[in-house]
């Protein structure tokens, strides 16, 4: 990435932000925690043109604070950063600069969204509940203070947009928050509802809709689901395949401090497809099928060539509990694993390819699920 000339921001961001369905006495008030904010000299000097807000989800069950300090400490080497983290119970961390462009869903959008925000991943119903107030009042006021319409995902170009929006019409392949707001219930016509009314001071829906007799659901359909993956060793042979991963030397492909050049990958259900990035040819076509003895169709790399990247996707069957390929890297240059990435979702920088591009990739880790086992 092009180092940036930066200049001193122009303006500061407020210690403090009312958020809630209105600005007015029912509104409740949030103290933003700066602690992982980025200092003025740090982050894109770029200003935004004012017509989006942009609702993500982290994509990994940790605390918001540790996603904060992750993308203070990575935001120029990983090229990935938002403005807000809310999570652990209804905080939010800053940590870009409101009006200037974050780098969290691709160039168009980085360059129409004054604000950016992320939903901090949790199992615990009751921080959710307190999280997603504090978001959807969040995504909210911060429309309304750019004049920015509060409808979500409409067809046109200002509102409030999910990642998953951005991915249909501009770019991407992320599909955030969805995915983890329906694993607390929440559907996609419940969060367009809270963020265009918002939430009182005590949590409430501002003008709640009448709640619709659910119809009977079906059993949750979650398939277990394993990816068979090897790589090969640059001039040399095919490693033993692995199955998922686990710990020690069979819990990974690949050979620590070697240098591989071909990669294949195969699932007992579902499909996938993945790509390898080698130093001497750049990002190379996706490959759809996982067969070691065809190195035309079945196999991603080229032989002699150093992989330094590795991307991949997971596709669930229709009517399944969705998953997706959770993955990670190591390269001979550097000790312990990188950043975890997910196929889809924002995973706090690391979500476009595992790897770090000019490093070869020594080891690989998989495995498909509806949450991370990192």
């Amino acid at each position: 990435m092009k180092k940036l000339n930066k200049l001193k921001w122009i303006v500061a961001i407020a210690a403090t932000f009312f958020i809630g369905a209105t600005f007015n006495s029912k509104a409740s008030a949030s103290t933003i925690n700066n602690d992982y904010a980025l200092s003025s000299s740090q982050g894109s000097s770029l200003r935004t043109s004012n017509n989006v807000v942009i609702a993500h989800a982290t994509a990994v069950y940790a605390p918001a604070r540790n996603v904060a300090i992750f993308e203070n400490r990575t935001w120029y080497s990983n090229g990935a950063y938002v403005q807000y983290i809310v999570g652990d119970g209804g905080k939010i961390y800053r940590v870009g600069a409101e009006g200037y462009q974050a780098w969290g869903s691709g160039s168009w959008a980085n360059a129409n969204a004054p604000v950016q925000i992320e939903l901090a991943q949790t199992y615990d119903q009751a921080e959710f509940r307190k999280d997603y107030v504090t978001y959807v009042n969040l995504l909210r006021s911060s429309a309304v203070k750019y004049g920015i319409p509060t409808d979500v995902d409409s067809s046109a170009w200002r509102g409030v947009k999910s990642h998953l929006w951005i991915t249909n019409n501009v770019w991407g392949d992320h599909t955030d928050p969805y995915g983890y707001l329906a694993s607390h219930g929440i559907t996609k016509a419940q969060f367009a509802h809270d963020v265009k009314y918002g939430f009182s001071s005590s949590g409430n829906n501002v003008n709640p809709t009448p709640t619709p007799t659910p119809k009977p659901s079906k059993p949750a359909n979650k398939r277990a689901v394993h990816v068979t993956y090897a790589l090969h060793q640059k001039g040399k042979k095919w490693l033993n395949s692995v199955k998922d991963f686990g710990s020690g030397s069979n819990g990974f492909a690949g050979v620590p401090n070697s240098v591989h050049d071909m990669l294949y990958i195969k699932v007992n259900h579902g499909s996938i497809k993945y790509r390898v990035h080698t130093k001497e040819d750049g990002w190379l076509p996706w490959v759809h099928k996982g067969n070691k003895n065809d190195t035309i169709n079945g196999v991603a790399g080229i032989k002699g060539h150093t992989i330094d990247g590795v991307q991949m996707y997971y596709t669930t069957p229709k009517g399944e509990t969705y998953q997706q390929s959770y993955y990670r890297s190591q390269t001979t240059q550097r000790t312990g694993y990188l950043g975890i990435c997910a196929d889809n979702g924002t995973v706090a920088g690391y979500d476009n390819f595992a790897g770090m591009l000019g490093e070869p990739l020594d080891r690989l880790q998989i495995h498909i699920n509806n949450y991370s086992k990192y």
